[in-house]
């Protein structure tokens, strides 16, 4: 793994969490979910409060020293969220997105139906600070877990939908597989799969 990069401890998810809030406010998904700004800020704060410990659970979080960036990678046979963890997480879930909780379900929804099935590091959340962003930060922390997954001979999955990511996944390995529109006039997804490197 990149020296720089390191394996988040437990004291410091809340900042993981404030960094994926902070990266994911103009993400074009949840912005189509929670169209008012001030909504989505805090939202956002309440998605990752649950999500960072339920990744943390199924793989790996990973942050850079300073907290620029972070990323959340669920591990070999833990895209699919099981029962348990639905349980766990629904309550918190419902109440973070309100009534726009039908938008969040077409957008899951869509990530299900396309991801495939299978062992493979599933990148599900990176994200970098604004003020940070540009300076290599994603693609760093990115390239901590592909040379992991390389090691085991691997792939990786990811879905996003921002466009200006597309040619950043590119040039880490990933080439795109599937392309879908969220019904509704939702946002378009690409889902990208990097084969292990030297297999």
């Amino acid at each position: 793994m990149d020296e720089a990069i390191e394996r988040a401890a437990e004291r410091q998810l809340t900042e993981v969490m404030a960094t994926l809030a902070l990266a994911f406010q103009r993400d074009p998904a949840l912005s189509w979910i929670l169209p008012d700004p001030q909504h989505r800020a805090r939202a956002l704060r309440s998605l990752f409060h649950t999500l960072v410990p339920a990744d943390a659970r199924a793989g790996i979080v990973l942050r850079s020293p300073g907290d620029e960036a972070a990323s959340l990678w669920r591990g070999p046979g833990q895209a699919h969220s099981g029962a348990v963890e639905f349980l766990r997480t629904v309550i918190p879930l419902v109440a973070t997105f309100g009534t726009a909780l039908p938008r969040g379900l077409k957008v899951q929804g869509g990530i299900d139906a396309h991801r495939p099935k299978g062992r493979f590091w599933y990148l599900h959340y990176v994200g970098v600070r604004p003020e940070h962003q540009g300076k290599g930060h994603g693609g760093r922390i990115i390239r901590a877990q592909t040379a992991v997954a390389d090691a085991e001979g691997l792939p990786c999955w990811l879905e996003t939908a921002t466009p200006e990511n597309v040619p950043l996944y590119e040039r880490l390995g990933f080439v795109t597989q599937t392309e879908w529109d969220v019904p509704g006039s939702g946002p378009h997804f690409w889902g990208m799969m990097r084969e292990p490197a030297n297999v």
